[in-house]
Parts: structure tokens; C-alpha cells; sequence
């Protein structure tokens, strides 16, 4: 496992490197790898959600293990209660990846490395699809990210959590199961649960061509982005309306895409887009006004221009 540790380019990272570490079996799998290729560089760093009763047991098993190999540990603690209308899971995602970012600054690391493998990247995908996803959603995760200023990685996307038990089970290795992932209220643990044995029993050895769909989307993304940049660069930032007009329907939607995300960090609905793409076709006298609500804020018109008005 250890040698396995550098695919992907991880060997050129610059040491000291920190490992988001749950005390589950993944995580640890590649705590221990991390720490076998980079000895005395390596700090886990562990989020306590304090969603469940059984969040102090992981913690208390994260400082243990890591006091028995050696291993430094940053503990932080977050209030990851999500609000009216949010998802339990992304409430808990943005306050993790917050905290992360943080511990590992702090630390001096220069990147966070996570634990997801090629079962979370397939059932990545099957969620996408489920949700009528676009190429975003269905290129999966990426193996390389930035976010709060923090670099992360995933160097286990290529690796079934079979392997990375086995390896565990092997050495001697104890890890924690979290009794939440098999609680079916959640989206992502019925498609563990149902979905992905039927998917297996079917189709044996699907792992590695979802994930394969999932590298042929984040290529297309790429390329679609590329284009934005190029039309963006035509259309003015905010888009000017009549240069708006002269592209074809799917370029302005793309396009579009592109400037909310640069502009807001956020993505409009297909029912939204088209009422938008409607408005700046419609949009051919002086005094047209359009005013469309996209997501929490609103893109309107302004002279000649979209403008986006966040949220008060």
C-alpha cells in the first residue's frame, strides 16, 4: 500500500501532508500508507460532526490509534446542523471541508488528502444519474481539487473498498464503522444498499467503467469550459444581451452557466436557464425587462447587459 501511495503524482507533493481522517476503515487505510511513504510528515486531522453519539467514540479511537503509530492528530469540533431546506449531507460536507482547509493551514500541510474510493466514486455517479445530473454531475469526483484556499486530493479513486479492508484486516489494522452509512434514509446508502449489488450482479466489475463514464464526462466539461472562456470573452462579463443573440442556444447556455458560476458559485436550474434563454431571445427593444429568480438571487437587465443580484 504504500508504494501504491505515489499513482496519480501524489509522490511530487511537498511535504507535510495531512490526511482527513474519520477513524473508518478508508481513511485509516490511507493514513497509515500516507504515513509509511512521507514518516514524521504526516498530521491527520479529524472533524467531529457531532451529529451522532457514537462521534465521541471515533474520536476517541482517532487519538488512540494515531498515539500507537506515531501519528500527529488535529481534532476540531463543528456544529454541522443544517438549515431548513439543506441537505443533511451537504450541511455536513461544507462544514468538513471548512474545517479541513483550516486544520491543515495551520498545520503548515500542503494539501489534504481524502479517502474516497472507486465504490464512493460508482456510487457517485449512480446519484448523479438518479438526480438527471448534467456533465458536472456525472464527471463524479475529481482526484484533484481546491477549496478555502486548501489544495485536497483523492488517491483512491482507483482502488474497491474490498482492497482497502482486506489490506487492513491483513496488517492487523482496527478502524471504526460509522452506523450511520447504513441507514437508508439517506440517498447515497440506499444506492450502496440496493443499487449497487443489482448493478453488480448484473454487470460484475462496473466499478472501473463507471468511473471510466465519469473521466469521459469531466473531459467534455473541460472542453465546454474552454469554449465559455471563449465566448465569455466575445460576450463581455456580465454578458452583453444582443452579443448574447448571436451565438447559438446551447452556446449561450453554456456560456451562461459559466458566468453564474464565476460570478456566484452557483448553477441554474434546466427549467431556469430556459426561461432566461427565452427572456434574452425575447429581449429585442429598449425597454424589454427581464427579471428572473436563479437560485437564491436574480439575473436582470441592465442596460444592455445581464446583471446577477445576490441574495439580501
Amino acid at each position: 500500500m504504500a508504494a501504491w501511495c505515489g499513482r496519480g503524482g501524489f509522490l511530487q507533493i511537498t511535504a507535510p501532508i495531512s490526511v482527513a481522517y474519520s477513524a473508518g476503515a478508508d481513511s485509516t487505510a490511507l493514513l497509515l500508507a500516507a504515513h509509511q511513504r512521507w514518516p514524521g510528515q504526516v498530521t491527520a486531522l479529524h472533524v467531529h460532526h457531532g451529529l451522532q453519539a457514537a462521534a465521541d467514540h471515533f474520536e476517541t479511537h482517532a487519538k488512540a490509534f494515531c498515539a500507537l503509530h506515531g501519528i500527529a492528530l488535529r481534532v476540531e469540533r463543528v456544529q454541522a446542523a443544517h438549515a431548513a431546506g439543506e441537505s443533511p449531507e451537504d450541511a455536513a460536507r461544507q462544514a468538513r471541508y471548512t474545517a479541513l482547509a483550516r486544520m491543515a493551514e495551520q498545520a503548515g500541510a500542503a494539501c489534504v488528502l481524502l479517502g474516497q474510493h472507486a465504490d464512493d466514486q460508482a456510487e457517485t455517479v449512480l446519484l448523479a444519474l438518479s438526480r438527471g445530473a448534467g456533465l458536472p454531475g456525472l464527471a463524479a469526483m475529481a482526484e484533484r481539487f481546491e477549496r478555502h484556499g486548501m489544495v485536497f486530493g483523492r488517491p483512491l479513486l482507483a482502488l474497491p473498498s474490498a482492497a482497502l479492508r482486506g489490506w487492513l484486516s491483513s496488517a492487523g489494522h482496527a478502524f471504526v464503522d460509522d452506523p450511520s452509512n447504513t441507514d437508508q434514509r439517506y440517498t447515497r446508502n440506499r444506492i450502496r444498499a440496493v443499487l449497487v449489488p443489482a448493478w453488480e450482479t448484473s454487470f460484475p466489475g462496473f466499478r472501473p467503467m463507471l468511473a471510466r463514464s465519469a473521466a469521459h464526462a469531466a473531459q467534455a466539461q473541460r472542453l465546454l469550459d474552454e469554449l465559455a472562456g471563449v465566448d465569455l470573452a466575445q460576450v463581455g462579463t456580465p454578458p452583453a444581451i444582443a452579443a448574447l443573440q448571436l451565438l447559438s442556444r446551447d452556446r449561450q447556455a453554456n456560456v451562461v452557466r459559466h458566468w453564474l458560476r464565476a460570478q456566484a458559485n452557483l448553477a441554474a436550474s434546466a427549467a431556469q436557464l430556459d426561461e432566461l434563454l427565452d427572456q434574452v431571445a425575447a429581449c429585442t427593444t429598449r425597454g424589454h425587462r427581464i427579471h428572473l429568480k436563479i437560485a437564491s438571487g436574480f439575473v436582470t437587465r441592465e442596460g444592455g447587459r445581464l446583471h446577477f443580484t445576490p441574495p439580501i
